[in-house]
């Protein structure tokens, strides 16, 4: 059995190779999938997730995490989301490796993203806008500038602007200008893909502002009563998920879709059928595109077989 250390993960899975591996699994069925969600029972608002994916004929996986948003605050800082990645033989259930489930997520997560924005955000995209600045943040901008290498300005917001300036001034991308701004509504009006990664329960985005032809993707909202994105954004975009399954509980979906603004009909295509062409993704330039990063333990198991897949090359 193999052990990968975060150091490990973040080196075998680029995000040009962990993209590319990403969308190749798009081609293929859906695989079999599970997950737990647990409240902590004395109501601290911490949770522990547990993700199940099998595929047959390649592997299973199962991600064990604990999401612990008080880490950040703790001195020193930690984690918020800490745990394992477990890979198993599909034919006789033994263990193949052991990986750092922080890594892992961030990776898996941000590439999802970063496939989002190849398969839906203009090809000359120069200003990606950030939302956010926690552990998250670095990832899917170095997702998003590697899915759309055109991005030459990446802008930063956080509530805390010092946490914007330290993500700002700790990114070194080549081409590529990372500066801290304390107007969101600005940079908005900017930018030509948005990445959020809040845990904002009220809507960040203004609508009314993004600019034709933005790509916005959603990351943060993974619980109904999360927001990052106004309605108005909601009800001006094409709406796009990664996966149908489990989309009911992200809040930028079921708040809308629970105050009569939209239907889980206006979705009009998972990455399934982007990649395999059921739907062409972006019709024209102007057309603002919003994607809800969605997760599952499918993409976990898609991560887990780039993951091997490397290692044994």
């Amino acid at each position: 059995m193999k052990l990968f250390s975060a150091e490990e993960v973040h080196r075998l899975l680029d995000y040009p190779y962990l993209i590319e591996a990403l969308r190749r699994a798009h081609l293929s069925e859906h695989p079999y999938g599970d997950h737990l969600l647990a409240d902590d029972p004395a109501g601290s608002g911490n949770q522990f997730v547990s993700l199940l994916g099998w595929k047959a004929e390649s592997a299973i996986a199962a991600k064990l995490v604990g999401v612990f948003p008080g880490n950040r605050d703790l001195d020193p800082p930690q984690a918020s989301v800490q745990g394992i990645v477990a890979g198993f033989d599909p034919d006789t259930g033994a263990p193949r490796f052991v990986a750092d489930g922080e890594a892992m997520t961030f990776r898996k997560t941000a590439a999802v993203s970063g496939l989002g924005a190849a398969l839906l955000a203009r090809r000359d995209s120069e200003v990606l806008l950030v939302v956010g600045a926690g552990g998250l943040a670095p990832h899917v901008l170095a997702a998003h500038c590697a899915a759309r290498p055109s991005i030459r300005r990446v802008l930063v917001w956080n509530r805390t602007a010092e946490r914007a300036r330290r993500l700002a001034g700790g990114t070194e991308l080549e081409n590529v200008t990372v500066t801290a701004t304390e107007d969101l509504d600005a940079a908005t009006s900017e930018a030509d893909v948005i990445s959020c990664v809040t845990m904002s329960t009220t809507p960040l985005v203004r609508g009314d502002l993004l600019k034709p032809g933005c790509h916005l993707d959603l990351v943060g909202a993974y619980r109904p009563d999360m927001r990052e994105a106004d309605d108005r954004a909601m009800s001006r975009g094409t709406l796009f998920v990664d996966t149908r399954n489990g989309m009911e509980g992200a809040g930028d979906l079921a708040q809308p879709v629970g105050n009569g603004l939209l239907d889980w009909s206006d979705i009009r295509a998972d990455f399934y059928e982007l990649v395999q062409g059921g739907h062409p993704g972006r019709s024209d330039q102007d057309e603002v595109t919003v994607c809800k990063n969605v997760g599952g333990g499918h993409l976990d198991l898609f991560t887990a077989e780039a993951l091997m897949a490397r290692c044994d090359g």
